[in-house]
């Protein structure tokens, strides 16, 4: 789950990361009071789920407040086009207003888990401000590793070797060490899958600060933190990925053609390659998990239908605990209710499949029933064209 900016500065805090002094605004009214209390010159910032705001033009310096009144009413509602938000963009409706800072540095902090060691690891470079990403590929000498023991965490010496490596100044080292242990303390007990900052400022008079924040939540992990759930803003989600988890779905939007229902992220992945080599290209994926009932994928299919986008629909199921007969009750009840008229293809494996072709031979309906993935997606690429 990812959550604002501003609720990512107020996690930070409460572990001791040094934070600027921000509010945040709902309108424009809110903003300015917020400029007037905060005083002199304040930033405006776009407060939705993607990098890149200040090149797309949602942040923004403010010299007083009814300066930061004019930029709050630019940037409040616009459709703001970043590298992250794709074309279509994302509509603001918050806004943090933040105290301006005098920066002589800027850097980069993050921690991810390192699926190959099983592992999280703690990234520092001097490169801050600019994409990791890019750091990572361009520069990697620049990009600092330390591995986070389990049980340990991120030790002293590890956050030392870290600030001289990025060349913080000796007189800074120890604050710097500071926020990078409460940094890694956060990120552990709140169960987070990425926590970074860029960029991490050092200022004129040797502070440093966590300019920039951003915090992705352990989904799986939430239900021991019933205090973060409520950061969950649904605007800044897929409507239609919103209405799946409702059911206890997983769906994921793509910009293909074909509609791919499946049992579990392993099937999915290798339907969407092999939708690739036939020629096509996935339209989302919506995933019904192992225990799927009749009524969920049912449910499944009407979300998958309201894309306007898929053209035919392809079902790759292994049947274990979702049984084939159970997954053909579902895709005969939902053609019946839902009155589908784009092409299907199924391809099914596993428990009762006999009896799931079975049911769908019975239903009345053209279903075309594939013989194996390479069938199935040649199928389905040739009747979505």
């Amino acid at each position: 789950m990812k959550i604002h900016e501003y609720q990512a500065k107020g996690i930070l805090a409460k572990y001791g990361v040094p934070v600027p002094r921000g509010k945040v605004a709902f309108t424009v009214e809110e903003a300015v009071a917020a400029a007037r209390e905060l005083g002199g010159r304040v930033v405006v910032k776009a407060q939705i789920h993607a990098g890149g705001r200040g090149k797309g033009g949602g942040v923004k310096l403010a010299n007083d407040a009814a300066d930061a009144e004019q930029k709050a009413k630019q940037i409040l509602g616009m459709r703001l086009v970043t590298h992250q938000t794709g074309p279509e963009g994302r509509i603001v409706e918050r806004l943090l207003i933040e105290e301006t800072l005098p920066i002589e540095r800027e850097l980069y902090l993050g921690i991810t888990l390192d699926r190959g060691q099983g592992k999280n690891v703690f990234m520092a470079s001097s490169a801050g401000g600019m994409d990791i990403e890019e750091v990572a590929a361009k520069t990697p000498e620049l990009l600092l590793k330390e591995t986070i023991e389990p049980g340990l965490g991120l030790t002293g010496f590890q956050a030392r070797k870290l600030a001289f490596g990025m060349g913080i100044p000796a007189a800074s080292v120890n604050a710097a060490v500071a926020a990078m242990t409460a940094l890694a303390k956060a990120y552990e007990e709140i169960d987070a899958s990425l926590a970074e900052t860029n960029p991490f400022i050092l200022t004129a008079d040797g502070r440093v600060v966590a300019l920039d924040a951003k915090i992705n939540l352990d989904d799986n992990a939430l239900y021991r933190h019933k205090d973060l759930v409520e950061f969950r803003d649904l605007n800044e989600e897929d409507p239609l990925e919103v209405e799946a988890s409702k059911f206890g779905l997983n769906y994921i939007k793509l910009d293909g053609t074909v509609g791919c229902m499946v049992n579990g992220a392993g099937l999915a992945m290798a339907t969407m390659d092999i939708i690739k080599y036939a020629g096509g290209s996935p339209a989302n994926f919506l995933d019904v998990g192992g225990g799927a009932s009749a009524e969920q994928v049912k449910n499944a299919f009407r979300i998958l239908l309201s894309d306007q986008s898929v053209k035919a629909v392809l079902i790759n199921i292994f049947g274990g605990i979702l049984r084939c007969d159970t997954l053909a009750t579902g895709v005969v009840a939902a053609a019946r209710d839902l009155h589908i008229t784009l092409p299907i293809v199924i391809r099914m494996e596993g428990t009762n499949v006999e009896l799931g072709r079975q049911i769908l031979k019975d239903s009345g309906f053209n279903f075309t029933v594939a013989d194996g993935m390479k069938d199935a997606a040649e199928k389905v690429v040739r009747l979505a064209q």
